[in-house]
């Protein structure tokens, strides 16, 4: 008797806690589709604007795209954690798996009013991509970044875009316009990865052939929809 008692104790302990991986398993993904929609949303928004939009010659060149929808200003006040975004990589002709990343830290640069900013960064060598595969990669010294020209063009692009490894963008209160980034921290969201994919950030874009192959689900296909249509 005693014996059962001990196996009906743990079959309860193991499904409560099955049933909490799940539970915790679709707040993942939900917090994930619902990151994604609005970082599609503020893509397609910026892309819109007449005249003043990213340029599309510098998005057909990118290597990856990151857009890291309403981050909080105050987060970057206090140094905490500001947003999460996703961020996409070419592969070959197309673009791969969009990937959860979270976005903190940074400099006063990021300060330009409003509650929340959209964050844009096109990482424009294969070296700035590679930074992205660590456990934490922090903008500045060698891996620099740049406000990024708008409009059609990137004519109007300085030596100093030109060598950079980031092109990086904002938009907040509807103003949208090239950002300097310094000391922004950019680290792996795993749990939403793993809740997507089965896979993490550094299996999604480090190139390697994945087996299973990752399969796009719907929460982030929008995205990835997005940035293929604007990097025509």
């Amino acid at each position: 008797m005693f014996h059962m008692k001990q196996a009906v104790c743990f079959f309860v302990v193991v499904f409560a806690l099955s049933i909490t991986g799940f539970s915790q398993n679709n707040k993942d993904v939900a917090d994930a589709a619902k990151t994604a929609q609005k970082a599609t949303q503020a893509l397609d928004e910026i892309m819109s604007i007449r005249d003043k939009a990213i340029p599309a010659d510098l998005l057909r060149k990118a290597k990856a795209v990151a857009v890291f929808p309403n981050v909080l200003k105050a987060a970057f006040i206090v140094g905490g954690q500001a947003g999460k975004g996703l961020i996409v990589q070419r592969v070959g002709n197309g673009w791969g798996p969009p990937a959860l990343f979270k976005l903190g830290g940074g400099s006063v640069g990021l300060q330009i009013g409003g509650s929340s900013t959209d964050v844009i960064m096109l990482f424009m060598t294969d070296n700035s991509v590679k930074n992205l595969l660590e456990d934490k990669f922090e903008i500045g010294g060698e891996a620099s970044a740049a406000a990024g020209p708008i409009g059609r063009t990137a004519k109007a692009s300085t030596d100093a875009q030109l060598q950079a490894q980031i092109l990086s963008y904002s938009r907040s209160k509807g103003l949208f316009a090239g950002l300097s980034l310094s000391g922004v921290v950019i680290s792996p969201d795993n749990d939403a990865n793993q809740a997507l994919y089965g896979h993490t950030a550094k299996d999604l874009l480090s190139g390697a052939t994945l087996k299973p192959p990752a399969i796009v689900p719907p929460a982030t296909k929008p995205f990835q929809q997005a940035v293929a249509r604007y990097a025509r």
